[in-house]
């Protein structure tokens, strides 16, 4: 399973979530950086312009929504609060702070550089 995130910035992009992931990247290239998640699924990074050429003229182009939330990247760590100050000092932007959750996580969301929300969650003990 890979998940791509258009992003402005692709060297910015892929120090962040380095930094954040702890990772090394699976594949880096001049149009896309993939990172390799515990269990098999990636997260790309591909520039907006790269996948502006691929689609053409049929969709608005990518950079347009920018900073627009339109999908969450639901992360589940051993501990939240480490990672969120790793995204944090990386420069994420926070939006919501390290709390238990209705749905039985503690979670915190912030914003990746280009806007991206990602939660930084784990499961309460009950």
């Amino acid at each position: 399973m890979l998940f791509i995130l258009y992003i402005a910035d692709q060297k910015r992009s892929r120090e962040f979530y380095k930094h954040l992931l702890k990772l090394n990247p699976s594949l880096d290239e001049p149009g896309m950086t993939e990172f390799t998640l515990p269990g098999g699924a990636k997260i790309g990074l591909m520039p907006e312009k790269s996948i502006a050429r691929i689609l053409g003229d049929g969709v608005p182009s990518p950079a347009s929504g920018r900073g627009i939330p339109r999908c969450e990247i639901y992360l589940r760590v051993d501990n939240p609060k480490l990672h969120l100050n790793r995204a944090l000092s990386g420069g994420a932007r926070l939006l919501s702070p390290l709390q238990p959750r209705a749905w039985g996580d503690e979670a915190a969301y912030v914003a990746d550089p280009d806007g991206h929300v990602i939660a930084l969650a784990r499961t309460l003990p009950r």
